[in-house]
């Protein structure tokens, strides 16, 4: 039953599209997700952007955890990550048959993808990893 889905994150809600791999991991597919900067989290940009600073300023120094990631591919696994009980084994079995990429990796490019997205407004995951980052 080891199925593979690649889906290609473009135009995507980040959270619509986190609960359908959950899904389909904890039913033994792997997936793949392809081009996760250009996925979207619906909201105003100023509004998303602070709950992840007030997220990230929660936490103690920079030393300890919990850490959260910056990178689009990272944010989007771990938003599929809140998703899974990751704690127990079947949990962590699914999060081992998921891979998250920036753009379209190589061995990737000739596979049949499947399009997740829609026109949507929101703030790309790209756009916020660069502000997250130090970026204008």
């Amino acid at each position: 039953m080891n199925q593979k889905i690649i889906i290609n994150a473009e135009n995507a809600v980040v959270g619509r599209l986190a609960s359908f791999v959950a899904k389909n991991a904890l039913l033994g597919k792997k997936m793949e997700i392809v081009n996760c900067e250009k996925a979207i989290i619906t909201g105003s940009k100023e509004g998303i952007l602070r709950e992840f600073l007030e997220r990230r300023g929660r936490v103690g120094t920079g030393q300890q955890g919990p850490k959260y990631p910056t990178l689009p591919d990272k944010i989007m696994k771990r938003s599929i990550r809140g998703m899974l009980d990751h704690k127990k084994g079947r949990g962590r079995e699914a999060l081992k048959n998921i891979r998250c990429y920036t753009g379209i990796p190589v061995e990737l490019e000739k596979e049949k993808m499947v399009k997740a997205g829609r026109n949507g407004s929101g703030i790309e995951l790209g756009r916020i990893s660069s502000l997250l980052r130090g970026g204008n």
